[in-house]
């Protein structure tokens, strides 16, 4: 049964090239859904079905993301803003599956976060705070204190990395345009995302 989400950005620009590609034995990789630019969306692999778009990473104390997660390929070169239609699509597409499985939405993820350092999608020009207003994903607010890497494993981001690794994926999701070293305003964003929003433990 699946209790996460993942989503990534295809890195091509042709959405059916992208979904051709998923679905070509060689590729090796492999995806639940894709969405165009257009809103279109393709169901390649059932949700109750393993699919291979996690590869290596992990997520609280899951280290088999694939396993454990429903994968959502956006059609974006990770250079361009996402489509209107797109968005809808992909909000329409996170609604019935958080509802079918009952997923909260703080288990809908980035790539970046569970791959911090080898994955950067779907990159700093996807909205995450509109998921959020919808209340399928999560938006944090600046309030609180404390070690940044503590909360941060508390959130859920337990990859093997250094901290500025963590800084960045963390940026990429809930402060895009953020550059330099980690400051107060990071600290406060992971204490808020730790406090009201930690991983669970198994």
């Amino acid at each position: 049964m699946p209790d996460l989400v993942v989503l990534h950005y295809t890195a091509m620009d042709c959405a059916e090239r992208a979904r051709d590609w998923l679905c070509t034995p060689k590729a090796e990789v492999s995806a639940h859904y894709v969405v165009g630019a257009d809103g279109t969306v393709w169901q390649l692999v059932d949700e109750a079905d393993r699919a291979w778009h996690a590869g290596a990473g992990r997520w609280g104390p899951v280290t088999d993301v694939n396993s454990r997660s429903i994968g959502i390929e956006i059609s974006n070169t990770g250079t361009t803003p996402f489509a209107a239609a797109q968005m809808d699509a992909v909000e329409a597409l996170l609604s019935g599956i958080l509802a079918r499985h009952r997923i909260p939405p703080d288990r809908v993820i980035g790539h970046s976060d569970m791959a911090p350092g080898r994955k950067i999608d779907p990159g700093r020009r996807f909205d995450w705070q509109r998921l959020a207003r919808q209340g399928l994903s999560i938006w944090p607010t600046p309030e609180g204190d404390g070690s940044f890497t503590d909360n941060a494993r508390t959130f859920g981001y337990t990859a093997d990395v250094p901290c500025e690794v963590i800084l960045h994926s963390m940026r990429l999701r809930f402060r895009p345009g953020a550059t330099g070293p980690l400051d107060s305003t990071d600290r406060a964003l992971m204490a808020n995302l730790a406090q009201r929003w930690p991983v669970a433990a198994t």
